[in-house]
């Protein structure tokens, strides 16, 4: 058996205690794996969305400088336009707090902007507007791409430090608190099944050290009424009487010697 266990006195109560302890370790063990699974699966999913948002970004930001060179090419310097563009927040993200199974994992999600504001700004250029219109199309597209691989990140890298937890401590459960229960319990069991075994052999060598004892005390009682009659101290009726005990105590000694034991107390 391994030593491998915790300390423990064997008795029933401690047997009870671990019997516990055993299944709520197996029970914990069985949701944690199913949380570990299910993280896995998300953090797959999650990888896949952040593989293709980061390949489909490389084609819009190559969009969005090349809108942003036809702005310049057909409306000249649009800087200008440019700055007082900025002084509108042209977007907007918040934090949003997911739950993936027991895990909070914090996301960036972008909030729509008044796009009507936005169109002032260019409404009034004659030359060049549906360019600068067009260029800032292809970049809100891309900082909304790139907000969600931030977010997408974010998330495969909590997903990533939460499924190592967990599978540590499916591990330490799977690899060192069950087994040490079980040893546990493996020791109490045969230490109460010695005592019972020692128990039994008390019992049967107190029953034996009875019947001697009875046996020899018979054997002394019917010797000594074989001397009295011999020698006429007895009368013929209680040496009958006494080889009549010494019959009754013959066929239980047992009983003889609990009945002998109660008179004396």
């Amino acid at each position: 058996m391994s030593t491998a266990r915790y300390p423990a006195l064997p008795s029933r109560m401690s047997m009870i205690t671990f019997k516990t302890r055993l299944k709520g370790a197996q029970k914990g063990h069985s949701l944690l794996k199913r949380k570990a699974d299910a993280l896995v699966m998300k953090y797959r999913s999650m990888m896949l969305e952040l593989r293709k948002a980061k390949l489909e970004v490389v084609g819009e930001m190559r969009d969005s400088h090349f809108a942003v060179t036809n702005a310049n090419f057909v409306a000249g310097d649009i800087s200008f336009a440019v700055q007082e563009s900025l002084k509108i927040p042209p977007f907007k993200t918040y934090v949003h707090v997911d739950n993936i199974a027991g895990v909070s994992i914090p996301t960036l999600r972008s909030r729509d902007v008044d796009t009507d504001e936005m169109n002032q700004i260019v409404s009034g250029l004659g030359k060049g507007g549906e360019q600068i219109k067009a260029a800032r199309v292809k970049f809100h597209k891309t900082t909304a791409i790139l907000v969600r691989i931030a977010a997408l990140q974010t998330t495969w890298t909590t997903l990533d430090i939460a499924i190592k937890v967990t599978n540590r401590r499916v591990n330490a459960l799977e690899k060192v608190v069950i087994p040490k229960v079980e040893n546990t319990l493996a020791y109490i069991t045969s230490e109460l099944d010695e005592q019972e075994r020692e128990e039994f052999f008390r019992l049967k060598m107190v029953q034996k050290k009875k019947k001697q004892a009875v046996a020899a005390k018979i054997a002394a009682e019917a010797k000594a009424a074989k001397l009295a009659a011999q020698r006429g101290e007895a009368s013929p009726a209680e040496v009958a009487a006494a080889r009549r005990a010494a019959a009754q105590r013959h066929a239980d000694p047992v009983a003889a010697a609990d009945e002998e034991e109660d008179m004396v107390v």
